[in-house]
C-alpha cells in the first residue's frame, strides 16, 4: 500500500512517528497522524486543517488536555487502592529493591526509541490508512495523498484525532466535503 503513497503522505506518516516520539509513547495513533499532517500546512490536508483554525499547537494543546484527563483517572485509582490497604509508593519501593531504580518508568524504553526502532501503529491508525487507499480508489486516483489521509480518519471517525476535532468544534462532515473539494 505505501508505494501509492505520494511523497507528502510518505512525509506525513514520517512525520506522525516522530510525534510519538516525542511524545514517548509506544504506539503511532490517529492523534500522530493528524499532528502530521498538520507539520504540512502547505499540503491538501494541512491546508483544508489551517481553514478550518486548526494548527499544530492547538490540536497538541488538546491532544495533551485529553491525555491529562486519563492520569487524573490514574490517581483516582491510585486513591482507590489506598482506600483498601495498597500503598503504591511501597509497592515501588519493593518492586526497585528487587529489580532496581526506575524499574517502572518507561524512560529507558522511551530512550531507545528515540534513536531508532519501529513505533507501531494502533488498529485504529492503521485503519485509517486502508481507508485512505479506499478513498483514493473511489476517487478514481492513483496515488495516496495527504487529503486521502485525512479523508480516511473522518471516515473511521472513532480515534483521538476524530475526538480532538470534535471537540476543537469541526463539523466532520463539513471538513470531509471541503477537504474532497480541495482534491478536485
Amino acid at each position: 500500500m505505501f508505494e501509492r503513497f505520494h511523497q507528502d503522505a510518505r512525509q506525513a506518516v514520517v512525520l506522525a512517528q516522530a510525534e510519538a516520539r516525542l511524545l514517548d509513547d509506544e504506539h503511532i495513533g490517529t492523534e500522530h497522524v493528524l499532528l502530521g499532517l498538520l507539520r504540512q500546512p502547505d499540503s491538501v490536508a494541512g491546508r483544508v486543517l489551517v481553514g478550518h483554525g486548526l494548527d499544530h499547537d492547538r490540536v497538541a494543546d488538546r491532544i495533551g488536555r485529553l491525555r491529562t484527563t486519563g492520569r487524573r483517572a490514574d490517581e483516582l485509582d491510585a486513591a482507590a487502592l489506598e482506600s483498601i490497604g495498597i500503598d503504591l509508593d511501597s509497592v515501588r519501593e519493593k518492586v526497585e529493591a528487587t529489580f532496581g531504580p526506575g524499574a517502572l518508568d518507561r524512560a529507558p524504553r522511551a530512550r531507545r526509541r528515540r534513536f531508532g526502532g519501529h513505533i507501531p501503529f494502533t488498529k485504529r491508525a492503521k485503519k485509517v490508512l486502508e481507508l485512505s487507499l479506499r478513498e483514493a480508489v473511489n476517487l478514481r486516483h492513483d496515488h495516496i495523498g495527504t487529503g486521502h489521509i485525512l479523508l480516511g480518519m473522518i471516515r473511521e471517525g472513532q480515534g483521538l484525532a476524530a475526538r480532538v476535532l470534535v471537540d476543537l468544534d469541526v463539523d466532520l462532515q463539513e471538513l470531509r466535503t471541503a477537504t474532497r473539494a480541495a482534491m478536485t
